[in-house]
């Protein structure tokens, strides 16, 4: 059947040639091998929040939404269907009295298509949402079923972790996760200055700490967030209940709770999205040369702000954390104004200081400019070729990012 697709800022929008709601992994593996006799391509997605043209196909767009739910925990590891909500996920996790370690700021993805993209929240001991996962079950190119965890598949683990759903259809996934708790989540207002001159500290005393920028007054909102039977490690900023007049104001109460009522934030405003994650000694010169750039050619166009987050280094093949620690600058744009001049030019910038970009968000990047960003690209195209020998899962976007052109 077709059917229009529309992603979440609604820059993307698609006619596949057709739909499939699979409802159990027999479907999944029956669209797998009807596409690979007709020779056509499937295309998993998840919820579409994703800024990045990478679920665009002529062929079959496949959803997995049906196929939602916790199947099973047992204190340290939960295993869940990929196409679970993540905010659907956290209910079903707290019912059970578990969590999961870390989360981004919006929980309407889908776990699978989360993971497949490098999905991320904050946090300078804190991999990825890819790097929680210990197990995933797939459907590869050839209809074949795999488990694949510690103890069976190993070797493929650092591929199908984060796999831009270009290895098969992941139809479960398996956790790592631990007894629920609480944060505290503060908020406040500073000076740009104040804030990177206490950003090292502010990040190495606080679980979760990230910042947003405001290029239209020049100021930061900090964002901290600490255990409740823990709490920051360091002096920690501002005092409760109070602000200090000429560095911060505009103090919000505490929030309290669980972890995936509290790190998500619901966003009415739709917005279009460029991240690149920059090794984190490159951050402060990076930085610097963004806020110029956005304040001598851009301010008068951007209408929102700039966000900073920290990921931990992983071993994931195609993470945009391999190998080193992170930090992440993300330029966020209403989708009301115009993106492309301003997000090219902080591209260049981005790219200038050896950043990889977010795979879920917008950028301009091919296979030929990639290959040499990540390390294991190589070992992951083997794996790919392994799983998917006869290009089920090539589109045409997927080619552009994985294949160089001869």
């Amino acid at each position: 059947m077709a059917r229009s697709f529309v992603n979440w800022s609604g820059s993307l929008s698609f006619t596949p040639a057709e739909y499939v709601e699979p409802a159990d992994e027999d479907e999944v593996r029956a669209v797998v091998l009807r596409a690979r006799e007709a020779g056509t391509t499937i295309r998993p997605v998840g919820s579409g929040h994703s800024s990045s043209p990478l679920v665009r196909t002529d062929g079959i767009l496949l959803n997995l939404d049906r196929m939602a739910g916790v199947l099973s925990d047992d204190g340290s590891l939960a295993t869940a269907r990929a196409g679970t909500k993540l905010k659907a996920l956290g209910e079903g996790l707290y019912d059970a009295g578990l969590a999961m370690d870390n989360l981004g700021d919006v929980d309407y993805q889908s776990i699978a298509g989360a993971t497949a993209t490098g999905t991320h929240g904050t946090g300078i001991r804190f991999g990825n949402l890819s790097t929680q996962l210990v197990g995933v079950r797939l459907v590869t190119g050839t209809g074949q079923t795999l488990d694949i965890g510690p103890d069976e598949h190993a070797d493929l683990l650092p591929a199908v972790r984060l796999s831009l759903g270009a290895l098969g259809v992941v139809t479960q996934v398996t956790l790592d996760v631990q007894p629920r708790y609480e944060l505290r989540r503060r908020a406040w207002c500073a000076p740009v200055d104040w804030t990177l001159d206490h950003l090292a500290e502010l990040q190495h005393t606080n679980r979760n700490m990230d910042f947003y920028w405001y290029p239209r007054s020049d100021r930061t909102q900090v964002r901290t967030m600490n255990r409740t039977d823990e709490g920051p490690t360091g002096r920690g900023w501002p005092a409760p209940g109070r602000s200090e007049r000429g560095w911060a104001d505009e103090l919000r109460e505490a929030e309290v709770g669980p972890t995936h009522r509290t790190i998500p934030q619901h966003r009415d405003l739709r917005f279009e999205e460029i991240e690149y994650m920059l090794p984190a000694e490159a951050f402060t010169a990076c930085f610097a040369e963004v806020r110029r750039r956005i304040l001598d050619r851009h301010r008068r166009t951007v209408g929102w702000r700039v966000l900073v987050r920290t990921i931990a280094a992983d071993d994931l093949w195609l993470s945009n954390a391999y190998g080193r620690a992170t930090t992440t600058i993300a330029c966020l744009q209403n989708t009301s104004l115009p993106y492309d001049e301003y997000f090219r030019d902080m591209e260049a910038v981005f790219r200038q200081y050896g950043g990889r970009p977010h795979w879920g968000k917008k950028h301009w990047l091919t296979a030929r400019d990639l290959r040499p960003l990540y390390p294991c690209w190589d070992d992951f195209q083997a794996v790919r070729r392994r799983l998917d020998p006869d290009g089920v899962f090539r589109t045409p976007d997927l080619a552009r990012l994985l294949e160089e052109e001869d």
